[in-house]
């Protein structure tokens, strides 16, 4: 008996019982679930979209995803993004920030679009946000742009009565190139244009800047696979024209262009890729007995948006 005593004397507290505590530890929670029931499991989520599809609930689309934001530093960047009616949500401004001619102008554009908030920061948090560049004590934040869905484009066209009039750009990467495509797009009553998801130029504050402000009425949609984007549009019954120097028809002849029509249009440098120029249904090429090699994406678009806009009136 001693020795049980011994045994026990290294225990704290009350050893009277367990409550019934343990007993219930050791109760089972009962049947283990099926699949179909067990959260996250890939049998749950392949019974879900089952359920969708039998009540006729389809994923929701229409929209081709966002960009990240953006952060545009610098008084002369800050400024012209503002006069030139880049979208975004906030201006910080440096504390104890020398007030000079720009920051005050940079400042009254803000203020008077009554829809940017003016956050004054450390120059610390400012160099953190920046990671470091050269901000000059104003950073402009700019939100991310909400690109259209492909289809997006051809039936808003038709939901107006009209032929679509699309242009896709195909490696092009310069954004001050997307912006001057919108902003022809527009001129000549374009539905909207067509980029690639990747290796393409996206709707930055320069595009937007270089766009003019009607970035603001044409819609740009994004794909992930351009090929495959285009293909559909010639199963909708739109025409795909493809500019190329060596293209078979001259732009002015292509009947092509007076109804529904995608335009490509490739990077100055090496043109159409081989997969989008198999895909096109035509391949046009611009005169220039000036003898230059090629135009840049911006006025190639504008040259054969204008013999398109020309025979549909």
């Amino acid at each position: 008996m001693a020795a049980n005593n011994r045994r026990m004397s290294g225990k704290k507290g009350a050893q009277v019982g367990s409550g019934g505590k343990r007993r219930r530890a050791l109760e089972g929670k009962g049947p283990t679930p099926p699949a179909e029931m067990r959260k996250g499991h890939q049998k749950q989520r392949a019974a879900q979209a089952k359920a969708r599809r039998a009540t006729g609930r389809q994923a929701p689309r229409g929209r081709g995803g966002k960009s990240a934001s953006e952060m545009v530093v610098g008084r002369n960047p800050v400024y012209e993004a503002l006069r030139g009616g880049v979208p975004a949500t906030t201006l910080y401004v440096q504390q104890f920030i020398d007030n000079d001619e720009r920051v005050r102008e940079a400042l009254q554009l803000a203020t008077e679009r009554g829809d940017i908030h003016l956050m004054e920061a450390p120059r610390a948090e400012l160099d953190r946000m920046t990671n470091g560049l050269n901000h000059q004590g104003l950073v402009l934040q700019v939100p991310p742009y909400e690109y259209a869905h492909a289809e997006d484009l051809a039936a808003a066209a038709y939901d107006q009565g009209e032929d679509p009039l699309i242009v896709a750009l195909d490696g092009v990467t310069d954004p001050r190139n997307l912006g001057a495509v919108v902003r022809s797009v527009s001129a000549f009553a374009g539905h909207g244009v067509l980029v690639p998801e990747r290796r393409a130029a996206g709707m930055t504050a320069s595009a937007w800047k270089t766009s003019a402000g009607t970035a603001a009425r044409t819609p740009v949609a994004r794909a992930t696979n351009l090929t495959r984007a285009l293909e559909a549009y010639k199963k909708a019954g739109i025409a795909v024209v493809g500019l190329a120097a060596d293209g078979e028809h001259e732009v002015g002849d292509l009947d092509a262009l007076g109804g529904p029509v995608v335009i490509v249009v490739g990077s100055e440098g090496k043109g159409l890729s081989r997969l989008v120029g198999e895909t096109c249904d035509f391949r046009v090429r611009i005169p220039m007995p000036g003898g230059a090699e090629s135009l840049n994406a911006g006025v190639a678009a504008g040259v054969v948006l204008y013999e398109a806009a020309r025979r549909r009136r």
